[in-house]
């Protein structure tokens, strides 16, 4: 081995052993490296070993579980509540009669109804879809209902409406039934394939025979107006242009009352090539007490992990495991959350208000008549009935 002193006293390698001494001069950087590497070390006491080893990843991996929840729980933080709705108060009685409900509005009466168009898109919602349909038979001059072999998340799925269609032979005199065909593209926004639906189901309307002035009924097959409301919306004059409904909210069954603000459904005037079929605000008037909400209102447990997995909001499934049955049992029958997160609400004071299980009801009043009447067939979504189905 070479090597020759510089003036300083110091050694360095000869140009002849480059390579040897290369590699003894890599380690003795090596070794000035972990030198210094021991005395930052040294200088680190035991609560700092605590604090970058322990309690930083424990925040990383909590940040991982719970960052929805934190996100949720900070909204009043960067969002503000919408515009308040204008209420109308909601006046009936069945021994009331309809031009004194009619007043009671400030309303007028007219000679003769409007039609009512009922209009939705269906998914998989057979049970629900039957209350839905008993309830409002009576007022409804037609039936429209639009089918998709697609979710609005790009997955392929059965035509549930066509293979069940002998359970609404009762409509069929007045249904008009449209399929459409899906696209298929997954990773796209839900809501894209869910607006396409939508201004399909303008078409479907028209072929049903929808004129200026008919009213028509916009709202998700689980969002159902009472039949006295739509009776009273035909009849009476001078009604709003667009009105909202103000509907009870329930989750998976009637046993779990959630609040009173389900707003999104909507009656509408029909006006040609003005009204277009939509789900968001398009009113600042809105109608109370005017139906019922039942949300992930199912018989059977695959059908909880088929719309978590197909519905817009699909991202909410954030772990394989939400999807477990025995899991999906056990939050049904708490009355928790399907997806671990907190209430969308828009203040501190509603959001801690509403945290934790809803709190059981064993109030059947004043729900769907058809419900109470085939009670047995239905017992899943009344009060004390939390087991679902297997399959």
């Amino acid at each position: 081995m070479w090597w020759m002193m510089n003036e300083g006293g110091g050694q360095y390698c000869s140009k002849k052993s480059d390579d040897i001494c290369g590699d003894v001069c890599g380690q003795e950087s090596s070794r000035l490296s972990m030198s210094r590497i021991r005395c930052i070390l040294r200088g680190i006491d035991f609560k700092t070993y605590i604090f970058v080893f322990v309690l930083i990843p424990t925040c990383i991996f909590g940040i991982y579980l719970h960052g929805q929840k934190i996100s949720y729980f900070l909204r009043p933080l960067w969002e503000s509540p919408p515009k308040p709705f204008h209420d109308i108060p909601h006046y009936y009685h069945e021994n009331v009669s309809m031009e004194k409900l009619c007043k009671l509005h400030g309303w007028g009466v007219r000679e003769f109804p409007r039609r009512v168009y009922d209009a939705v898109l269906f998914s998989n919602e057979v049970d629900i879809l039957t209350l839905r349909w008993q309830e409002l038979y009576p007022y409804i001059t037609q039936f429209v209902l639009l089918e998709s072999n697609s979710t609005f998340t790009g997955i392929p799925k059965p035509m549930v409406f066509s293979s069940n269609r002998d359970k609404f032979k009762f409509v069929e005199p007045r249904l008009t039934y449209g399929t459409i065909g899906g696209r298929f593209k997954k990773g796209e926004n839900p809501f894209v394939e869910e607006a396409l639906q939508r201004v399909a189901l303008d078409q479907l309307l028209k072929i049903a025979g929808i004129s200026d002035d008919d009213l028509l009924i916009m709202s998700d097959v689980d969002e159902i107006p009472s039949r006295h409301t739509i009776n009273l919306l035909r009849w009476c004059d001078e009604i709003p242009q667009v009105l909202h409904l103000r509907l009870k909210n329930y989750l998976y069954s009637f046993e779990f009352p959630v609040d009173n603000n389900s707003w999104r459904a909507s009656v509408h005037r029909y006006q040609t090539g003005k009204t277009r079929y939509a789900h968001y605000r398009q009113s600042d008037e809105i109608l109370a007490d005017a139906g019922w909400h039942c949300s992930f209102c199912f018989r059977r447990i695959s059908e909880f992990i088929f719309k978590m997995k197909a519905y817009s909001h699909n991202d909410r499934v954030r772990f394989s495991h939400y999807l477990n049955p025995k899991r999906i049992q056990r939050v049904i029958c708490k009355g928790a959350d399907l997806f671990d997160m907190l209430p969308e609400e828009y203040t501190f004071k509603e959001i801690i208000g509403k945290m934790g299980p809803i709190p059981h009801s064993y109030s059947a009043v004043h729900l769907p008549s058809f419900l109470l009447e085939n009670a047995d067939k239905y017992k899943f979504l009344l009060p004390g009935n939390c087991i679902r189905e297997s399959g």
